[in-house]
This record gives C-alpha cells, sequence and structure tokens, in this order.
C-alpha cells in the first residue's frame, strides 16, 4: 500500500513512525497485550485530533497504518497511532467519542481508491479556507476561519475558527454547505491552538511548542515572571498568539522551590551607612543584590541571603550594623569558552572607514640612463 506523507497531516512511513506532536512512545509494546483484549486502537486525524475505536472485525493493524473508520455520517480515514494496554491510560486523558454508549468501529485497511479520495479531500482544504473566509467577510462577521479539515470520503468538512465572543453563524453554515456541497461543521479554538496550527519559530530560535509537542495548554499567569525576575514587559512576555508565552510555566515550579525559605525583599536594610534598597535577585545563588537609597541603582552591592535575614533580624532589635556585609558573597565564575570564535573577534565596523589610499611609489630609474620603460631592459 502507498504511504502518504502530507504536510498538516502528522503522517509519516512505517520506518519512520509517527512524527506529529499527538505521538506516544509505547513503552509497553514488548508486554503481553492484557487489558485490552478487545484491541481498542488509537487513531490520530489531522494534526490535532485523534478519537479511539474498536477493532471489531479483528484486523492484523500496525502502528502508521491507514484505516477507514467510522464516521457521522460515511466513513473517515486516519492513521494507527498506538495500540496495546497503553491505549486504556491514553483513553483517560483525552475525550472518547462515543454512540449510544459504545466506542465506533474501524472498517476496515484503507484501500486504494480510498486513499486518493482522502488526497483529493487534502487538496480542497486550504482553496475551501480562503473562499469560507471571503464569505465571512461577506456576512459581516466577527470571525476568523483559521483551517478546515476535510473527512476522508470528502462529504464532511470541519471549520476550525477563533471569535472572542458568540458568533451566530447559522447563515453562514447554510452558505458554506450551498456552495461546497457537503456538510459543515463548525469548531472554536482559542489563539494557542490557532498559533499551534500556523506553526512559527519563537524568539528561542526554535519551532513554537504549540506546534510541536504542546498539546494540554495550561493558563499562564504573570505571577510566573515575578517568581522568575523577569521584567513584566508585555511585547517581551507575549508569544506569537499575543497570549503569554506557555514556556514561563516551565521553569516556574524550580524558582518557587529555590525561594521557599529566602527572607522577605520588600523590607529595607539600615545601616549606619545609610538605607539600602533591594534591587534584583540571584535566585539559584542565593543572592540578593541591594543598593543606597541616595544613590544610583548602578552601584550595587551582592548580599547572601543568610546576611540579609541576619541583618532584618539585627533590625527589628533596633541596631544597625557598620556596613551591610564585610565578606563578599562568591559569585559563579563565567565558564571559558572551549573554542576559538574568530570570526567573532573581528570587528563589526572594521568595512565603515574606508582605508586610505597610499601614496604612489616614485620609479627608480638605472644610473646608466633614464630611457627604461617599465618592464623592458635599458637600451
Amino acid at each position: 500500500m502507498e504511504e502518504v506523507n502530507t504536510i498538516n497531516r502528522g503522517i509519516c512511513t512505517k520506518k519512520t513512525g509517527t512524527c506529529s506532536k499527538l505521538q506516544v512512545t509505547d513503552w509497553l509494546q514488548d508486554l503481553k497485550n492484557i487489558t485490552n483484549p478487545d484491541e481498542i486502537i488509537e487513531v490520530r486525524f489531522k494534526n490535532t485530533r485523534k478519537d479511539y475505536y474498536r477493532n471489531v472485525n479483528n484486523l492484523k493493524i500496525k502502528v502508521g497504518d491507514l484505516v477507514a473508520v467510522e464516521a457521522n455520517p460515511g466513513h473517515d480515514i486516519g492513521t494507527v497511532s498506538l495500540k496495546g494496554d497503553l491505549v486504556l491510560e491514553q483513553m483517560k486523558k483525552h475525550k472518547v467519542t462515543l454512540v449510544n454508549g459504545e466506542l465506533r468501529k474501524i472498517y476496515r485497511l484503507a484501500k486504494p481508491v480510498d486513499i486518493d479520495k482522502w488526497k483529493e479531500a487534502i487538496s480542497l482544504e486550504h482553496q475551501t479556507m480562503i473562499r469560507s473566509r471571503q464569505i465571512t467577510a461577506e456576512l459581516d462577521l466577527d470571525m476568523k476561519i483559521g483551517d478546515v479539515e476535510y473527512q476522508g470520503d470528502k462529504t464532511k468538512a470541519i471549520f476550525y475558527y477563533i471569535a472572542d465572543g458568540r458568533v451566530d453563524f447559522r447563515q453562514l453554515i447554510k452558505v458554506l454547505a450551498e456552495n461546497f456541497r457537503i456538510r459543515v461543521e463548525m469548531k472554536q479554538i482559542g489563539a494557542r491552538q490557532e498559533a499551534g496550527r500556523i506553526g512559527g519559530i519563537g524568539p528561542c530560535g526554535r519551532e513554537l511548542c504549540c506546534a510541536t509537542w504542546v498539546c494540554n495548554f495550561v493558563s499562564v499567569s504573570t505571577n510566573a515572571a515575578r517568581y522568575q525576575e523577569i521584567s513584566l514587559n508585555p511585547q517581551k512576555l507575549a508569544g506569537q498568539c499575543g497570549k503569554l508565552k506557555c514556556c514561563l510555566n516551565f521553569e516556574v515550579d524550580s524558582y518557587v522551590d529555590a525561594q521557599k525559605d529566602f527572607p522577605p525583599n520588600n523590607i529595607p536594610l539600615e545601616t549606619e551607612k545609610g538605607i539600602y534598597v533591594f534591587q534584583k535577585a540571584d535566585i539559584f545563588n542565593g543572592i540578593y543584590w541591594y543598593a543606597l537609597d541616595n544613590e544610583a541603582p548602578s552601584n550595587q552591592v551582592p548580599v547572601a541571603i543568610g546576611n540579609v535575614a541576619k541583618i532584618q533580624r539585627i533590625n527589628k532589635k533596633g541596631i544597625k550594623p557598620e556596613m551591610l556585609q564585610t565578606d563578599e558573597p562568591s559569585l559563579p565564575e563565567t565558564p571559558k569558552d572551549k573554542f576559538q570564535d574568530v570570526v567573532g573577534q573581528d570587528s563589526l565596523s572594521r568595512f565603515d572607514k574606508p582605508r586610505k589610499k597610499h601614496p604612489r611609489k616614485k620609479r627608480r630609474y638605472s644610473k646608466k640612463g633614464t630611457n627604461r620603460k617599465p618592464g623592458g631592459n635599458v637600451k
């Protein structure tokens, strides 16, 4: 059977296995199938959608096979992404579609005719999305259609849209059904899901996490930035979706654990020299940076958190130390480069100023005669 490798469908050959962000590593594949004797199969569809079906015909199915499954109406074409005991654990995390309380069925392995029709449906998706956006603008609806997914038998399509509020799209469904001669299903998605479908490169230089592996979007708050001592700049904290970056949650737990025993930083330190005010923190090295209240913040002094707590205790008793601290905390040494960047040593402005032209050297003539031609013999 001919294998399919289609962009935005997350489908690869059997040799490479699954390649979408919905990939699951089956760490139970070497064990005997015990808890899933009825062979419930996980089937993946376009990029972010997958569902679970029952193998009622006892087909010999492998991961990566294209199968025809039950849909409403008709049938759909998907890729087998997981089988075995681990499927039951995945069903606890994902929403399962049931018909009269039962799982839908797998009809057969996809035939060449099914695959050809499925490819025709895929080729219509982009054109349908563009035309549906034009129809939405003509109906003056406050919504944006971000993606279209055709069913495998080309009788139905799912229109994914994004909108700020509630939208009455009853007239839109009628117009879309008349134009494309299909059944229409509207599904609303958020800004993060739309960014994951479109994709892109983040400020870190890598592909967006929502387009590669993030499936469950957890709410992100500005408290995550505060715990990590990140500047609350909306332009830097927002991702391509316009929301706070998902990566703000990746390390926040480590920062919270590291700051459990830290003294409060909103209490100034009083000394005989003056009052020191908190400026910033080096959390993992356990250092607070302070500056005198009447001086510029550039003159900062590092103080270990142990000394900070000690000074705060004696300040409560009305005692002011002579100095903020006597021994400076040992700051981590910056590691030396293991390689030499020769290109980086060149100045970027080395071509800005033109070189000075050297004066031409006077030709030297032989003492025997002045009638000498350059490159020739003396006559």
